[in-house]
């Protein structure tokens, strides 16, 4: 139990990819695969600004005093982090409007009826 405690912020990355992973996998609705691979992108984010604390380092920007010993904060998986958000967001948006032609075009955004939709469709 006491492994799951230490280490709750990494179950917590775990739990997020896999949802995400099993909604891009499992879910035949094109809007949910969407939201689920942002669901995954975000575990991944959350994993990357984690390992940015590192304990016993010099600090040159933010110091944190934990029980007498220094938390240094590495900038860097910070700042990459931000633009992963910001590529993110406008992929999600960039596909929730390629989602929106589909309905448009077959009547739904459903995977198997568009696949039904498309073989019946003639040439």
């Amino acid at each position: 139990m006491q492994l799951v405690l230490d280490y709750y912020n990494y179950w917590v990355c775990i739990i997020l990819m896999m949802v995400g992973f099993y909604g891009v996998m499992a879910k035949t609705n094109l809007v949910k695969k969407a939201i689920s691979l942002g669901l995954f992108q975000t575990g991944i984010l959350v994993f990357y600004i984690t390992i940015g604390k590192i304990e016993g380092g010099t600090a040159p920007v933010n110091v944190a005093a934990k029980g007498g010993e220094v938390i240094y904060t590495n900038p860097l998986p910070h700042a990459l982090m931000l633009t992963a958000i910001v590529v993110g967001v406008a992929t999600l948006a960039v596909a929730m409007a390629i989602v929106v032609n589909i309905r448009q075009t077959y009547g739904t955004v459903d995977e198997h009826d568009i696949h039904l939709l498309e073989h019946e469709m003639p040439d």
